[in-house]
């Protein structure tokens, strides 16, 4: 287990047993204090009661025997429901009780919910996923937390038992804002990597060989997350410490878009992403363009 941070023995409660929900609730099935699960089907519950947890036919009754209760439900009007419902959440919860919601919702919802949550003295945090099914099952999920100072040291230790990485990314809402920036770039990424796929193809290339490239050299350089490292977008000084690597980054960056997008014109292949890339790079970076973006713009 990783990420514990105190000893607490009180039980865990997991609501919603799915591809994901499953596999965290399963991390938890040795944990002191015990876990209480409950999940429309039957057949998902069963392994868990197996396994030594306890069984809940409802969400408040899951309320009733746990003070710590992870949601891992579609999505927002389930949420609302297993938390609204009649034999939802708040029905039975003690003041004191955390509800953390897994799922991606609004971060909208999320306020509103948490509103609700306060009048019956029950903390809630948004606090959605980022590692995929892949990640629950290895444990190594990081968690993206919206809530108070004191919700986020209750669920810091059962949630280190799934997850690798617990971040408080601020109050209530801030969970799901970052969840959304994070897959932001999860799919943007997709849809620049079809066009490099495209290129390649064109060019006789195999992409599925392309693929292992890619997914080798990004686990040593950390892919687009390489230059995530300061604290703000703004220009950069040419004194700071980041100037001169960035610069670098801009420099090597946009000759091989450059040298990317001849190839795309020789083989007939649009390439909007490339040119986006080229034209924004220095931006983004901080440093502003290059010489090859200037001159691509004066041409």
């Amino acid at each position: 287990m990783s990420g514990s941070t105190n000893d607490s023995t009180n039980a865990a409660g997991f609501i919603g047993l799915g591809n994901m929900g499953a596999p965290m609730a399963e991390r938890l099935l040795g944990r002191p204090g015990g876990l209480v699960v409950c999940d429309t089907r039957a057949e998902a519950v069963q392994p868990f009661v197996d396994g030594g947890a306890a069984a809940a036919k409802t969400a408040a009754e899951v309320a009733e025997r746990a003070d710590v209760i992870s949601i891992v439900v579609l999505n927002d009007a389930q949420v609302r429901s297993v938390l609204t419902g009649p034999d939802g959440v708040l029905s039975t919860a003690r003041p004191g009780t955390v509800v953390a919601v897994h799922s991606t919702i609004g971060d909208r919802t999320a306020v509103e919910l948490a509103g609700i949550c306060a009048e019956r003295g029950v903390e809630f945090v948004d606090a959605p996923v980022s590692g995929g099914g892949a990640g629950a099952k290895k444990g190594s999920l990081a968690v993206m937390v919206g809530g108070s100072a004191d919700a986020f040291e209750k669920v810091r230790e059962p949630f280190g038992y799934w997850a690798e990485l617990v971040v408080h990314a601020g109050e209530v809402g801030a969970g799901t804002r970052m969840k959304l920036a994070r897959n932001l770039l999860h799919f943007v990424s997709f849809t620049a990597t079809a066009e490099a796929q495209r290129l390649a193809e064109a060019a006789g290339l195999n992409i599925v060989d392309l693929g292992k490239v890619v997914r080798h050299s990004d686990a040593i350089t950390g892919g687009a997350g390489a230059i995530m490292l300061r604290d703000t977008t703004a220009a950069v000084p040419p004194g700071d410490f980041w100037h001169s690597i960035f610069t670098h980054t801009r420099d090597l960056g946009e000759k091989d878009l450059s040298l990317a997008m001849a190839l795309g014109d020789r083989l007939g292949v649009e390439l909007p992403f490339a040119r986006m890339a080229l034209d924004g790079l220095g931006d983004g970076l901080g440093v502003g363009p290059g010489e090859i973006s200037k001159e691509s713009h004066e041409r």
